[in-house]
């Protein structure tokens, strides 16, 4: 399965972007190519096997991201042909103090793995998925691969992660860097609670496994780390027998209350596999249609779903019950034709000013109404409304901030805007930070997926008492201090 570059892709590679790069001028903090002059004190770029592009095209692309809000422009990108190429990039550039930030498919909503005047890594060509069998209960992949390839390989044996975020076509270190949640984490936790083993590079440049037994530390300080000491390059995660089938349920509600009441209910007797819910506006442009979607899955990872089981005691409208039986990757994809929907609409192309809190569930019926009551179709544009509950005791990785409440709940209004209205984005912006500042009031903390600016003074009171412990690692791992400054947390 392994996707990584040939020497004749390579090849191909420096023909199609046109004049190589020859170095590094330090005086100028640019890239010089084999179209350029002399250049004076040039520093000789290290052998590769991939590809380092200083064109335009490949900056611009570097430059932007699913959010199209902020736009920090690099000096250069590196397709990797190895994970040496990593390493030997991330070592020069710790030498000369250049910036670093790895991208995987550009799904930041505002700036995070972008970087001005430094280096961006793209990590897709790091693709390859390690042996795979019946009886596996780990595989080791590369960072790059997408999750969608990754549940294909792993279901054609049977098997499946535990954790799927609801768009498959995320690389799986870009997730592991954040958390990934998803409606299976009340069962299972985040992805990053799924994972044995990382491969990754510091920002030292040092390459290093690992795990909870081997350098410690440095595990759990890249697990929903924000890539702030090291840039995953490879992952072992934890797999679990895939069912063939799944019986997919949309129960409507009329208020909010009993809707978050029947989720709580569900995700603490574990009574389906998946649970989640959207919240859509009526007739009158309120926020007030509550669908919960839950999911049972089949054999022979369950047993056969049983609807007077599985329903019995929720208080939904049972006349606008929709069920589906579904195969499962179906059910994981699920999102895959909206997508392409919204993709031949123009509108994938929408700015996306996304606000993603994690509230305490004691609050959430409050904290929820106040926010969506401030809400209008207008402002979610050809977005959605999620909001359901996990589990704490389920959240083990300590950067994944969560609050201090049994049944906390996501809570995310997937924005999208027209990116040219800029007066629209910098006020949904505003708002979105207006909304943090409620929740924090109340113990919530944001799920650092989104857009909501944020202070270093921020990040310390996020972090709160893991600050100390992200400090040391930054200090030990990344000294000099290249890695993911988009972040904004150092």
């Amino acid at each position: 399965m392994s996707r990584t570059p040939s020497r004749r892709n390579v090849l191909r590679g420096l023909t199609a972007t046109g004049a190589a790069v020859i170095g590094f001028a330090p005086a100028t903090r640019g890239w010089a190519t084999t179209a350029d002059a002399d250049v004076p004190d040039l520093v000789g770029i290290p052998p590769l096997d991939g590809t380092l592009s200083t064109d335009e095209a490949s900056l611009a692309a570097a430059s932007d991201d699913f959010g199209h809000i902020v736009h920090r422009r690099p000096v250069a990108v590196l397709r990797p042909g190895s994970v040496r190429d990593v390493v030997t990039m991330i070592r020069f550039c710790n030498t000369h103090r250049l910036p670093v930030a790895p991208r995987g498919q550009g799904h930041a909503t505002h700036g995070q793995a972008q970087v001005t005047g430094g280096l961006v890594i793209e990590t897709a060509p790091l693709a390859h998925i390690g042996p795979l069998g019946p009886d596996c209960t780990t595989v080791t992949v590369g960072a790059g691969i997408r999750w969608s390839e990754l549940a294909k390989a792993t279901i054609a044996h049977g098997l499946t992660p535990p954790v799927f975020t609801d768009y498959l076509e995320l690389s799986v270190g870009g997730t592991l860097s954040v958390g990934g949640l998803g409606g299976q984490t009340h069962r299972h936790g985040a992805q990053v609670d799924n994972v044995t083993e990382l491969q990754v590079v510091t920002g030292a440049g040092e390459l290093v496994r690992c795990s909870r037994s081997r350098h410690p530390d440095l595990f759990h300080a890249v697990l929903a780390g924000l890539g702030q000491c090291a840039v995953i390059v490879g992952a072992t995660v934890r797999l679990v027998r895939a069912p063939r089938t799944v019986r997919h349920y949309l129960l409507p509600y009329d208020d909010l209350e009993t809707f978050l009441e029947d989720q709580r209910t569900l995700v603490r007797e574990g009574r389906f596999d998946y649970v989640e819910g959207q919240i859509s506006p009526d007739s009158e442009g309120a926020f007030r249609v509550h669908t919960l979607e839950a999911v049972a899955y089949g054999p022979p990872a369950g047993p056969a779903p049983d609807d007077t089981v599985l329903l019995r005691g929720l208080r939904h409208n049972a006349s606008g019950v929709q069920r589906a039986d579904l195969a499962y990757y179906d059910f994981l994809d699920r999102l895959a034709p909206a997508v392409a929907a919204l993709k031949e609409a123009g509108l994938w192309a929408y700015a996306h000013p996304w606000l993603n809190l994690l509230l305490p569930g004691k609050s959430t019926p409050a904290l929820a109404a106040r926010m969506l009551d401030a809400l209008t179709p207008a402002d979610l544009g050809p977005g959605v409304v999620l909001l359901y509950p996990l589990r704490r005791d389920r959240l083990t990785s300590p950067l994944l901030r969560a609050p201090d409440d049994a049944t906390p709940y996501l809570f995310a209004v997937l924005r999208a805007t027209p990116p040219d209205d800029t007066a629209t984005v910098e006020r949904l912006l505003a708002a979105n930070r207006g909304a943090y500042e409620i929740t924090a009031s109340a113990g919530g903390t944001q799920y650092p997926v989104g857009s909501v600016p944020f202070t270093r003074a921020d990040w310390r009171t996020h972090f709160g008492p893991v600050w100390p412990r992200l400090e040391r690692a930054k200090r030990t791992y990344d000294p000099r201090g290249i890695l993911v400054p988009g972040q904004g947390i150092f």
